[in-house]
């Protein structure tokens, strides 16, 4: 046993010296905290050692300053998440510590798809009866390391002066410890994934402790970079060929008699159930889900982001047929989620019409590029997205499973096939 004597309650944190540990209080006052710890002679003596938050009340007062470049690891952003969270998933925080110091802020996040209907409308694959039984059993448990809502890095921050794989051979750790977690509520994790990396950052998990992981790259990111002569919405569509400005002027010319306008925290709360319901459309067409996002999702988010939170509604006779979201991550707009009345959408050509005000919106404002995800790949490359590879691990708790990890992969995997598209003409490349 270890006695340990912290005079600074606020950096109760590194109490977490142990990857696997016990403790009971001993001893409380308002200056002091005594704790009893259970310790194994490895762990002591590693640099660097991780703890894991359950609530965002918990996190230490310095968190903020190594999320001070991505939004998405902010106390603010992760308290909305945990306060509005999907019903099928449990979030995590993990700081990583060098003696006293915290160099490394982390998100988990555990998901039952098991507990969701991942097909939505989609029936053409539910009488795949061996597919169905291989996700059900054996890979509908996951444990993502990073943000599953998002794509792009979000997964971790680190100080200038961290040592980078001995940070990530904590969060290995404390991916072990979560799953640990989890193994004691009799909820069995199948896979554990790091997420998302371009291929350049990736090369740090070249190291023991992630040996046995499959490298994977599924859809990839759909970003825009604004160009520097871009001061306009003019200016970008001079910027394209004869076909993308016609099919510019054609989406524009459609989405006459529609209103926009951006909704405040009270207004967001009066549309909710209207909100959710366009939500849901979109969400439950698409091919697969992992999660649905609760009612009070983007309510939480203005409350917590403010300015940052963007929701723009769409009104066609005062009536809400469709809205947006983005979230201002420093020089960068990340797209969010979104919601229409198809009926509408295809007479009005609603969906265009929001990249389009999305990326005016990212040009009006000198942002320095868009993050637009996932879904929609030809449909976003015909506005000037490009496709960024994604990169990530992942790892199957059974040892023979593992084995046989990549096959599962690409059987399990929903493919997409789509055609890029370049609305720009070629003089301005």
């Amino acid at each position: 046993m270890i006695l340990v004597l912290l005079k600074d309650a606020e950096q109760s944190a590194v109490l977490s010296v142990c990857t696997s540990y016990t403790f009971r209080k001993h001893k409380m006052t308002k200056q002091t905290k005594w704790f009893n710890f259970e310790c194994s002679s490895e762990t002591l003596s590693r640099p660097y050692f991780h703890h894991i938050y359950r609530h965002t009340r918990e996190l230490p007062l310095s968190w903020d300053l190594l999320a001070e470049k991505n939004i998405f690891l902010s106390k603010n952003y992760l308290e909305a998440l945990e306060n509005s969270a999907p019903s099928n998933m449990t979030c995590h925080f993990i700081g990583v510590f060098r003696g006293h110091e915290l160099v490394a802020i982390a998100l988990s996040q555990f998901l039952d798809l098991n507990s969701i209907d991942c097909y939505g409308n989609k029936n053409q694959v539910r009488h795949l009866s061996l597919k169905n039984y291989l996700f059900k059993n054996y890979s509908s448990r996951i444990l993502v390391m990073g943000n599953n809502m998002l794509s792009g890095q979000n997964a971790f921050a680190v100080s200038a002066t961290a040592n980078i794989p001995q940070v990530l051979d904590a969060l290995g750790l404390a991916a072990d410890e979560l799953k640990t977690i989890f193994n004691k509520k009799g909820i069995e994790i199948h896979l554990t994934s790091f997420k998302d990396f371009q291929s350049t950052e990736i090369e740090a998990f070249k190291m023991p402790a992630f040996k046995d992981d499959l490298r994977f790259s599924v859809q990839p990111n759909m970003v825009l970079s604004i160009r520097e002569e871009w001061n306009s919405e003019l200016d970008y569509v001079s910027a394209m060929s004869k076909k993308y400005r016609t099919q510019f002027k054609r989406s524009r010319t459609k989405a006459k008699g529609i209103e926009k306008k951006e909704l405040g925290l009270k207004e967001i709360r009066e549309h909710e159930e209207k909100l959710q319901e366009l939500y849901l459309h979109v969400a439950s067409n698409a091919p697969f889900n992992t999660f649905y996002l609760p009612k009070h999702h983007f309510s939480a988010l203005k409350e917590k982001l403010d300015a940052a939170f963007m929701l723009f509604g769409y009104f066609m006779d005062d009536q809400l047929i469709g809205f947006k979201t983005m979230i201002c991550n420093g020089e960068v707009l990340d797209t969010y989620f979104l919601g229409y009345d198809d009926s509408i959408q295809k007479e009005k050509m609603l969906y265009l019409n929001m990249l389009y005000d999305m990326t005016s919106h990212a040009i009006n404002n000198g942002f320095k590029k868009i993050i637009f995800g996932r879904t929609a790949l030809e449909i976003k490359s015909s506005i000037g997205a490009r496709p960024e590879e994604m990169v990530g691990l992942m790892k199957h708790s059974s040892k023979i499973i593992n084995r046989f990890l990549p096959f599962f992969f690409n059987y399990l995997e929903p493919k997409t096939v789509w055609q890029e598209r370049n609305p720009f003409q070629a003089s301005s490349q």
